[in-house]
């Protein structure tokens, strides 16, 4: 399986920390019938946590996201590789984009366990058509 790149797009939203959360809202997506590509929430300190959601489609959660009253801080553009897991992916992704002088400020990622990988990129908004076109997406 080749690695593939596409743009997607993210809402974000912050929280109290505290129990209950993440569940709160990823029910209430599901409720919506909001397919998710990706999700992660991370600390802002001692006290609040952002999470942040990647749709499948933008349109619907917005729409939705509108009539629950959700909100959501978005959408913002990203990019999600996805692939075989071999060693160098990564690598070979991050050289494209500093020979383009895109910095990615942000990123994460998993492998699923049977030799894929996933992996969000972070790009600021100036940067992001160039990012873009480095990656042929």
């Amino acid at each position: 399986m080749a690695t593939s790149i596409q743009s997607v797009e993210y809402f974000h939203t912050t929280v109290r920390d505290r129990p209950g959360e993440g569940f709160q809202l990823l029910s209430q997506l599901a409720e919506m019938g909001i397919e998710l590509l990706a999700f992660s929430a991370v600390p802002l300190g001692p006290l609040y946590t952002q999470l942040t959601v990647f749709p499948t489609d933008s349109g619907k959660l917005t729409r939705e996201g509108g009539r629950a009253g959700l909100k959501l801080d978005g959408p913002h553009p990203a990019l999600l590789a996805q692939g075989e897991d071999v060693l160098g992916a990564l690598a070979g992704i991050y050289e494209r984009l500093a020979a383009a002088g895109v910095n990615v400020y942000a990123s994460t990622g998993v492998t699923d366990g049977r030799g894929g990988f996933g992996q969000i990129f972070y790009v600021r908004p100036e940067e992001y058509e160039r990012a873009r076109a480095a990656l042929d997406v």
